[in-house]
């Protein structure tokens, strides 16, 4: 209370406080404890404070130095003796940096001059002109901006701005504020000077703390959506809390050569413990082999030697798929025959170069419906239904080939963002080398597709790049101020 009875004390008789740096100094108190009261007393309008900003500048550890001891140049000249001296003699006299800086000086205020190997004077007497200025400015005496410019560029002083408050009375003014009580307390209404209180008015506009909640990232929202969009269109999902599959589901299974370049370890991740697998369904292994070497269901096969070393190995699933191998392999194992409709979302790895477009894990989007009688117009009309419904109605079809469906075909759309044409999925019917060893009718088709997770979602909050949305570069605070994903509606 003590700065604050000074404050309005001194406006009682005086009109205004022309600088509260110099009134905290004559109070000898810190500004800032000062300026707390002033920011209370103009909020209750008893003062009116006016900001204003000053410059001040402060010596540095160098500066004060020279203050003290005076400057390099001036005691440099003072060494030299009127007759003259050897430059050697005086770099053992002096102090090595003020041999360096007081040389130089000297020297460009032509007070010496240096020729084979010897000093003399060209002056007979100096003005330290540095250590008159550095005490002034420590002293607070005006000096000329050419000469703070001088000292500012040598490093012997600092700016500093401050923050300072022109004060004069407000409209509420009082030379001694009655302290307004916050609440009505039981000890006021025994003693009963709640009459004579003054209470502190509600401010009703004043906002609350804000409240501590979780946020959803993009990603996870955007899997909501899709999976509500699925659940929608009669889908059932799919289990896929394996991360570490065989090549036997993620790539016999599906018809796909043992020579084919995505089982490489450029593009596929192996485990060295455990390595294999001896948890496979022998009678189909042995039937995909058949398929795989000689064919069969109106196929040639590869022609080649099936190595089942190959198939036990594990490896961190490259795609969903491999989910979806076991699920139809285990529909095919109940009679009668049931149509289903199947979905997953979840991570894979690929062995691939980071970069915009891709990572080295990502979440994968697969539906898959099996049932009686599926063409490629059915595939094109539920694929158009399932992305209208994920806000994307420009799309493309591009035939493709993948070893497990034919036809296949490669899904386009269009990034506003990238003002280009984007890759999101692919698509196609399994092959019936792929169906039929499973033991499923012959009149029953698959229609499938894939898509990342990923790559819809840059495309729905207009990202295009996507360590930005996945990884540990991503911006918290997109997070927490993104807007609420509602697809279809974009």
């Amino acid at each position: 209370m003590v700065a604050e009875d000074a404050i309005l004390g001194f406006l009682q008789s005086q009109d205004e406080i022309a600088d509260s740096h110099e009134f905290a100094a004559g109070l000898g108190i810190d500004h800032t404890e000062l300026e707390n009261v002033i920011k209370r007393l103009n909020g209750f309008e008893i003062i009116d404070a006016q900001d204003f900003k000053k410059d001040n500048y402060l010596l540095t550890e160098e500066g004060k130095l020279y203050a003290v001891e005076g400057s390099p140049e001036v005691n440099f000249f003072l060494a030299v003796p009127p007759e003259g001296i050897s430059l050697a003699n005086l770099k053992i006299t002096l102090d090595p940096k003020v041999f360096s800086i007081g040389s130089s000086w000297s020297k460009k205020n032509n007070w010496i001059e240096i020729a084979k190997g010897s000093v003399t004077r060209k002056v007979d007497a100096v003005e330290d002109k540095v250590k008159d200025l550095l005490k002034g400015i420590e002293d607070g005496k005006f000096v000329d901006g050419n000469d703070v410019a001088e000292l500012l560029k040598r490093k012997l002083i600092v700016k500093q701005t401050w923050k300072g408050y022109k004060l004069r009375k407000g409209p509420k003014y009082v030379s001694k504020r009655k302290k307004a009580a916050t609440d009505l307390t039981r000890e006021h209404l025994q003693k009963g000077d709640w009459k004579d209180l003054e209470f502190k008015e509600y401010n009703l506009n004043a906002q609350g703390q804000p409240i501590q909640i979780g946020y959803l990232q993009p990603l996870l929202e955007v899997r909501e959506e899709i999976q509500n969009i699925f659940l929608q269109m009669g889908f059932e999902e799919m289990p896929t809390n394996n991360f570490v599959e065989s090549s036997f589901w993620n790539f016999d299974a599906l018809f796909q050569p043992q020579q084919h370049p995505a089982r490489d370890s450029h593009d596929t991740f192996f485990l060295k413990a455990p390595a294999t697998t001896r948890d496979l369904p022998e009678d189909y292994v042995e039937r995909v082999k058949r398929v795989h070497e000689v064919g069969g269901y109106g196929s040639k096969g590869y022609g080649y030697d099936w190595k089942r070393d190959e198939a036990d190995k594990n490896l961190l699933r490259t795609h969903t798929t491999a989910v979806s191998t076991r699920m139809l392999y285990m529909l095919a194992q109940k009679k009668p025959f049931m149509p289903k409709r199947y979905y997953s979302i979840d991570r894979v790895f690929r062995n691939e170069a980071v970069d915009r477009t891709h990572l080295a894990e990502f979440h994968q989007i697969e539906g898959v419906i099996c049932d009686h009688g599926l063409t490629l117009g059915d595939l094109i009309g539920v694929l158009e239904d399932f992305f209208a419904r994920l806000g994307m109605t420009k799309l493309r079809f591009k035939p493709a080939y993948n070893p497990y469906t034919e036809p296949s075909m490669e899904i386009f759309s269009y990034h506003d963002g990238l003002n280009k044409w984007v890759e999101i999925g692919n698509s196609g019917m399994f092959r019936p080398e792929m169906l039929l060893p499973m033991g499923l009718p012959e009149d029953v088709n698959v229609i499938a597709w894939g898509l990342s997770l990923e790559r819809p979602t840059m495309i729905l909050y207009g990202i295009d790049n996507i360590r930005d949305l996945f990884g540990p570069k991503v911006d918290f605070n997109v997070i927490k101020n993104g807007p609420i994903c509602r697809l279809g509606l974009q």
